[in-house]
């Protein structure tokens, strides 16, 4: 083997040794959440962002720690601390986060603590926009922090619910899921962008005289079983009244059942998932 050859081999087998440096940049088409800065000398390693998720936030009201789901504008980032910088502890980055919100007017939902790891929930509202904000924040390993925020919204409805299509729907399998009726997290009360979807409703009905539907609410998994039989029996209640009272559409053809999380359409191991599960389902009633 020749002397050059000899200094290649050499040559890679140092390089093999020495750990590829890590690019300490943020990622490509990250950026830090508007109104939000990072902490000093740290850099966004990952970050994601969809037009329309949820997140099971902890909160704390009196004494009890829960969840809420918050649906919404969503985004997540992973921080972390460049080498030449002396990482900040999880204390530390989370009392940054939680008086930066007091200042912007809001507050601190639920905070925990153990051993090197510092998590809390954040609330604010700017403007007519609420924000939620999850933190997560580590002293140990690679002292990263992470941030998981919505922007509450309800999702736009991007495929059109028709009279037609729910009558379509109907006739080919004898049920059709509406997704355009919302509902606030936990609660019966329709909210008005539901308006659309009840008026085709309607409109199938008045169209069809003689067509008697079950209105059948359903939820996903989180929670109690008994809280969501009583949730689902309370939004497909709510659908019947405001189709008997708004639009005058006789009781006697409406049936308002809760079905709860016993019939899924999709896991409810995943937010995708669970979203899908949370419908209203017509069902036509026939007895022939």
């Amino acid at each position: 083997m020749s002397v050059l050859m000899r200094a290649a081999v050499a040559l890679i087998a140092v390089l093999a040794l020495v750990p590829l440096a890590r690019s300490q940049d943020d990622a490509e088409n990250c950026k830090d959440y508007p109104g939000i800065n990072r902490m000093p000398g740290y850099y966004i390693r990952e970050c994601g962002e969809s037009q329309f998720d949820s997140y099971q936030f902890n909160v704390t009201e009196g004494k009890t720690e829960k969840t809420t789901e918050v649906e919404g504008h969503k985004y997540t980032y992973r921080y972390q601390p460049k080498d030449d910088v002396t990482a900040a502890s999880a204390l530390q980055i989370v009392r940054n986060f939680q008086n930066a919100v007091r200042a912007a007017g809001g507050q601190t939902l639920w905070e925990f603590a153990e051993d090197n790891r510092r998590e809390t929930t954040l609330r604010f509202s700017k403007g007519s926009t609420e924000t939620w904000i999850y933190v997560d924040a580590y002293s140990s390993a690679d002292k990263l922090y992470m941030l998981t925020i919505i922007e509450r919204q309800a999702m736009q409805q991007d495929v059109a619910v028709t009279a037609a299509a729910i009558g379509s729907g109907l006739a080919a399998n004898g049920s059709f899921a509406i997704y355009g009726i919302q509902f606030d997290t936990a609660k019966s009360d329709l909210k008005p962008e539901s308006k659309p979807a009840l008026d085709e409703i309607a409109k199938l009905l008045n169209q069809r005289p003689g067509l008697k539907i079950l209105v059948v609410g359903h939820t996903d998994m989180v929670g109690e079983l008994a809280s969501n039989m009583k949730l689902s029996q309370a939004r497909a209640q709510a659908v019947v009244a405001a189709l008997t009272g708004q639009y005058h559409i006789a009781a006697a053809r409406l049936t308002a059942f809760g079905n709860g999380p016993y019939a899924p359409v999709a896991t409810n191991k995943t937010e995708e998932g669970r979203a899908k599960n949370r419908r209203v389902e017509l069902v036509e009633w026939a007895t022939q």
